[in-house]
């Protein structure tokens, strides 16, 4: 009987509660109701006005026809249009139909339609006011208000409320009933483990006990649940909502609170160069300081990269430490200093003598030499020691960038083992077998596995990665959880596709028009005004198929002679690793296909191709980007390759295509852009045809796709991924060693 009356104590404010719910969440219901109809009635009110803006156009050309009025009254047929209104861009009222109402202004209605419910009452009921502008080519001409129906609305919310309160009374009933039940059966467990509880007695006490043995198989038990429930939470991951700088940083507050972010990477963000009496300060042509820069600006780090600036070592303070950027003091930058013979063995001998061609199999043999490998080994051991000197604690977040730093992750675990490293390889890696052929592939493996989580753009590389593994090291493999544990450590494997920074409003606001950019360059290279571009942006690097872009181009002109004379090809290819002799015998050989297309189909005051092989600063690219109305990335393989995206975000005109490698990561993502395979001359050919005869609807309709894209999957959101699996990681590492601190033995 007491349990009785205890249960009526618990369900009689439980159902008062579940009624009260009810009525209040009514009204809420009515307002998200309507907030929901009016967007899409906004939605439905810009394709109206876009339809008609080419008829009002015509008809304000013709002031005294009826034309327009006809128009109107043909449009308000639909049973859910009741009125429109057009006024000037004076705010003049100049047209409208019969069921306008007389009282309603053009300036009462912008206000209206601005407002988070814009709706006023007619004669026939509620009606939705729609502020919208029309256009013709030379931009606003007027502005259209239409008014929409919105009795259905009413209709609608009294059903919701109907059904709402039959859910909530239902669900109050069953849950009334379950409680019911389950307090019958389990009245006196809840009696006996609260008494248990009271005495100290539990499942937390003999956890952290050392004289519970037994507890051993549960503890193990434990740390399998937390990765289950890890993954599992990765997998329920839905939608996420836009990543920001912001974002970025209350993350790091929440889940990295107080932690130090180190980047370790070859390239310097920013290098400072002595031109004449003046110290010049210049950003890198480089993929890596695009992706990773933004990052150390919103998470205010520490960068420690190669000083290689003729000026570097004036700027530095006594520890060898700038605040950067310049003016703005967002990071530290820590400049290392190499000999011209550690940077000779380490960075182009073996990173991109040996492991650059080696992972790119792009048909270049690696080059390993002993010497090489002694550099690049002494060169990772000082940069994992100056990781140890500017980590403020012991655990610090270590994010190594890149191919340079294969050994470095296990070098500083072994000096900071509770560190948090994450290194991303932001090339490919190669099969089991091409890897093979490495003569310390034992070492570079050994060292990449000192990470407490490995990235690589896609998952095929991961893939590659473990199989890797699986064949040269003894190490235990959990394929499920992408996770790899060797010498008592655990590496979580896992695809982070890195991108840029979307501009900022105000970024995209200092862009000149695109009418103006293609202006510029045009008049830049000689061309007239009506003349047709497609563009290549790379470093001069074998494994970017210059050649075989240039090939498509010639084949372009031979299949379609109409173009001579119409389309130039301009490629930017800034120099890269000039000192290395596969790298002069490449450029050889690009500037020797260029002479012979440009004799071949050029005459005098046209060339087919122009090739730029100077450093271009970031204006000038997006310059270039507007003006295009073609851009080939046509990697012969790659990690990602921003150029794309970088493409994709300067064309907010929604114009320009697209023309992609399959062999580059972002072809998995980016798959509006036209796909080819840069090996198959013909194909490349014919996808550059196709883009220059594209329908302007269709460019649209696959810019604005691959806009969305980029927008949504940017820089932020790869770092942010990273670093939330990197605060999870050393939550549970933290609850295991708390575990294995309190075991017996």
């Amino acid at each position: 009987m007491n349990t009785l009356r205890l249960q009526l104590r618990f369900l009689v404010p439980l159902v008062l509660t579940l009624i009260a719910a009810a009525y209040l969440a009514v009204p809420l219901m009515d307002r998200l109701t309507l907030r929901w109809f009016s967007r899409d009635l906004n939605l439905r009110g810009s394709l109206v006005t876009k339809t008609l803006s080419d008829s009002i156009a015509e008809g304000l050309q013709e002031p005294g026809s009826s034309r327009m009025q006809s128009l109107f009254n043909r449009v308000v047929q639909d049973e859910r249009l009741v009125g429109i209104g057009l006024c000037s861009l004076d705010g003049e009222l100049l047209r409208r139909s019969p069921g306008f109402p007389r009282s309603l202004t053009c300036a009462r209605a912008e206000v209206i339609g601005q407002q988070d419910e814009p709706q006023i009452r007619i004669e026939g009921g509620p009606a939705h006011v729609g502020f919208y502008p029309v256009t013709d080519e030379t931009g606003p001409i007027a502005q259209l208000i239409l008014l929409q129906d919105l009795s259905f609305v009413e209709h609608r919310s009294q059903d919701t409320q109907k059904y709402l309160i039959i859910l909530i009374a239902g669900l109050g009933g069953i849950i009334a009933l379950i409680t019911v039940v389950v307090a019958q059966l389990s009245w006196r467990g809840w009696v006996s483990g609260a008494r248990a509880l009271l005495r100290g007695e539990g499942l937390i006490s003999p956890l952290m006990s050392s004289a519970a043995p037994e507890l051993a198989p549960f503890a193990a038990d434990l740390r399998a649940r937390l990765r289950d429930l890890e993954d599992e939470y990765r997998r329920s991951l839905g939608p996420e909502t836009e990543w920001n700088p912001e974002r970025l940083r209350a993350l790091l507050r929440t889940q990295l609170r107080g932690d130090q972010l180190i980047v370790v990477a070859n390239r310097e963000p920013y290098i400072h160069d002595k031109v004449g009496d003046d110290i010049v300060v210049k950003r890198p042509a480089s993929g890596l300081v695009t992706a990773v820069e933004p990052l150390l600006r919103a998470c205010s780090g520490t960068w420690i990269a190669h000083g290689s600036g003729s000026a570097d070592a004036e700027v530095v303070d006594a520890h060898d430490r700038v605040l950067v950027p310049p003016g703005k003091h967002e990071y530290t930058l820590r400049r290392l200093w190499l000999s011209e013979e550690e940077e000779k063995g380490y960075y182009y001998g073996f990173a991109n003598e040996g492991l650059w061609p080696l992972c790119h199999v792009a048909h270049v043999r690696p080059v390993f030499r002993e010497s090489d490998w002694e550099h690049y080994r002494a060169v990772n051991q000082r940069f994992a020691d100056a990781v140890v000197a500017e980590a403020r604690s012991e655990d610090p977040v270590v994010l190594v960038q890149d191919y340079h730093f294969a050994l470095l992750p296990a070098m500083i675990r072994k000096k900071l083992p509770r560190a948090t490293i994450l290194t991303f390889w932001h090339i490919p890696w190669p099969n089991p077998e091409s890897f093979g052929i490495c003569p310390w592939r034992q070492e570079i493996l050994e060292g990449m596995l000192g990470s407490t989580i490995l990235g690589f753009h896609t998952r095929f590389h991961c893939k590659n990665f473990i199989e890797t593994v699986d064949r040269y090291l003894e190490a235990r493999i959990e394929h499920e959880h992408s996770t790899i544990s060797f010498h008592d450590d655990s590496t979580f494997v896992e695809s982070y596709p890195i991108s840029i920074e979307w501009p900022s409003e105000q970024t995209q606001a200092s862009w000149l028009p695109v009418a103006q950019c293609r202006q510029n360059v045009l008049a830049r290279l000689g061309l007239p005004p009506d003349h047709r571009i497609a563009i290549g942006v790379d470093r001069f690097d074998y494994t970017k198929g210059i050649l075989e872009r240039i090939h498509a181009v010639e084949r372009l002109l031979e299949k379609h002679p109409e173009w001579i004379g119409q389309l130039s090809f301009v490629q930017i290819a800034a120099p890269s690793r000039g000192s290395l002799e596969e790298y002069k015998s490449f450029q050889e050989r690009i500037h020797a296909l260029t002479e012979r297309v440009n004799k071949r189909f050029g005459f005098e005051g046209y060339k087919p191709v122009h090739l730029l092989a100077v450093h271009h600063d970031q204006a000038s690219l997006y310059e270039l980007y507007r003006a295009a109305d073609a851009c080939m990335v046509t990697s012969l393989h790659d990690g990602m390759n921003l150029v794309c995206k970088e493409f994709v975000a300067a064309r907010d005109d929604e114009r320009g295509v697209l023309i992609l490698s399959r062999f580059a990561g972002a072809a998995r993502e980016m798959s509006q852009a036209l796909i080819v395979n840069p090996y198959h001359v013909e194909e490349t050919a014919d996808a550059l045809q196709r883009a220059l005869t594209m329908p302007e609807a269709e460019q649209r309709e696959r810019m604005g796709s691959l806009r969305m894209t980029v927008r949504e999957f940017n820089v932020y959101r790869w770092a942010g991924r990273m670093l939330t699996d990197a605060g999870r990681w050393r939550l549970r590492e933290r609850i295991e060693a708390r575990v294995q601190r309190h075991q017996p033995g």
